[in-house]
């Protein structure tokens, strides 16, 4: 082969690498750039046939268009017809439009209403088309009545988003019969809701927060609103106001129950139990020795049993004594666990509020502690004139007492063995570091509480930026009340209106139509700043 022969084939190859270069990078330059602005609008009707408001209706086929691709999105929980048919009219999505197609008879002189809910999604971000209704009559005149209103929370006062207003005529009220609302309109984000073309008629309506999207009350799971008189609607009636709640639930059951890797058990309840109770039936010499924590307000508990040699065991849970369920663990032979001996603090930040002992809990009981084993160490000086106490309210927690000094760095170091918890378990080695806050960061807050009427109750609690409450008083007439060595930050005031006097908010029962206890969220925000007492007065409304 002659040199010029190579230098043409050099040419050539580097020709066609050139233009590969050249292909793939106009190819990465085709596929555009990723991200840019999210799609968020949902699909828009261009036109349907027969028109929306159609009067004299006879088309078995509703043909609706659409400005894009859609699907239909949980179609058989979403969409609904009223007054309802027998047989379901067929939804079919062709291109960008929709087709239903009646199979059931229609009645004479009627307003029918197709409610899609958010059944009515785009394909790529699943944009839903809300409260999207077809309504047509069959006769000369459409029914035009309506009932508009409000949904808010019974605890927080805040309107509901998306939640669920519906009617049942009072002549075939189903709540509890468990059928699907038909005729609905979910709250936009003020909460207001509005149900349009009823014919005159006396109705019991609803408001339901549900968390399967069946349209279906479920009291274990919803939240559920009610107004206890019925609306006779002979006109177009506004401000219908309702509150959602969580029902407490009628009959007791164990929810969950769990024999978890460590050898404790766990069980949850639907009720929260006023005086609860465990014992250990079998085997019974296990009851004594056992370790039982139920969380504040009684609907779950934790069990530690000092013997795990059984192959079963049953548990009684009683309320004031009262037996209300008896349930069976059951574990293998072989089964092995595996504890650790950890500990939580109170810290925040770094940091030990000064108002406060520094509090370790453990999540498992502990029997012995090797004081020995732990080095407190004051700006990096050993110092052992402290004290570990067990806490009186909780057995899982101790309370580390020592005069702790400000602008001081602490080190506590806990060895390998200083705790030792049930089965001989020993915590391995782990140090805790901080400072003690300044009483300087800590504000007071001073309220005068102005009550409306005499001979009521009320409670008062005070919530923190995170909606935790973080006190609670009760007060039966015009008192003030201070609320001192708070962190500086945000507060909130809420009331109840505490009509039985138990000290504590009682939600409402549907079945017995009793509305939840009022509560009263005071707007103004209650801004507590550092090394300040602020005072301010609170006149409570009268309930309405």
């Amino acid at each position: 082969m002659t040199k010029n022969s190579y230098i043409k084939i050099i040419k050539a190859a580097l020709c066609c690498f050139f233009g590969f270069l050249l292909i793939t990078g106009c190819a990465s330059i085709g596929a555009g750039p990723q991200g840019g602005p999210k799609d968020s609008i949902p699909p828009k009707i261009l036109s349907m046939l027969p028109l929306n408001q159609s009067t004299n209706f006879k088309a078995k086929k509703i043909v609706i268009q659409f400005d894009e691709y859609f699907k239909l999105n949980d179609q058989f929980k979403q969409f609904s017809i009223s007054p309802e048919l027998e047989v379901l009219p067929t939804l079919t999505v062709k291109k960008k439009n929709l087709e239903i197609e009646f199979t059931d008879s229609l009645e004479k002189n009627t307003t029918y209403t197709l409610n899609f809910g958010k059944s009515v999604v785009d394909i790529n971000e699943s944009n839903a088309l809300k409260n999207f209704t077809y309504v047509f009559a069959t006769g000369p005149t459409i029914d035009s009545l309506n009932i508009s209103g409000t949904i808010k929370n019974a605890l927080t006062g805040k309107p509901e988003i998306e939640a669920l207003a519906f009617i049942f005529p009072l002549s075939r009220d189903s709540l509890f019969g468990k059928k699907r609302a038909s005729v609905y309109a979910l709250t936009d984000s003020s909460g207001n809701f509005k149900i349009s073309n009823l014919k005159a008629d006396t109705y019991k309506i609803y408001a339901l927060k549900e968390q399967n999207g069946d349209k279906t009350y479920q009291q274990s799971s919803d939240e559920i609103g009610f107004l206890k008189d019925p609306i006779v609607l002979k006109k177009d009636t506004q401000n219908i106001n309702m509150v959602i709640f969580k029902e407490d639930a009628t009959e007791f059951r164990v929810n969950e129950r769990r024999l978890n890797n460590d050898g404790s058990i766990s069980i949850s309840l639907n009720q929260k139990l006023k005086d609860p109770g465990i014992t250990i039936i079998e085997p019974k010499e296990l009851d004594v020795s056992k370790k039982v924590k139920f969380n504040k307000v009684g609907d779950s508990v934790k069990l530690w049993l000092t013997d795990m040699s059984f192959d079963s065991t049953k548990v009684s849970i009683t309320d004031a004594g009262k037996l209300l369920q008896t349930v069976t663990f059951r574990r293998g032979k072989k089964e092995t666990y595996t504890r650790n001996v950890t500990a939580t603090d109170n810290i925040e930040g770094n940091l030990l509020n000064p108002n406060k002992t520094l509090k370790l809990t453990f999540g498992i009981p502990v029997e012995t502690i090797d004081q020995s084993k732990i080095t407190l160490l004051e700006d990096s000086v050993a110092n052992t004139n402290f004290t570990l106490v067990k806490d009186t309210a909780d057995f899982l927690s101790y309370n580390f007492n020592y005069a702790w000094r400000a602008n001081t760095i602490y080190e506590i170091k806990f060895a390998a063995g200083a705790f030792t918890a049930i089965f001989n378990t020993k915590n391995k080695e782990f140090t805790k570091k901080f400072e003690l806050a300044k009483r300087d960061d800590y504000g007071t807050l001073k309220l005068k509480i102005v009550t409306p009427e005499p001979n009521k109750q009320y409670v008062l609690e005070v919530i923190n930026e995170a909606k935790a409450i973080v006190n609670t008083l009760v007060v039966a007439k015009d008192t003030t009340v201070t609320f001192a060595n708070y962190r500086a930050g945000k507060y909130f005031i809420r009331v109840i209106y505490d009509n039985n006097k138990n000290g504590q908010w009682d939600t409402g029962n549907v079945r017995q139509g009793i509305q939840p206890e009022k509560i009263y969220n005071e707007s103004k925000e209650l801004s507590i700043r550092a090394n300040w007492d602020r005072n301010e007065t609170i006149t409570l409304p009268k309930e309405q």
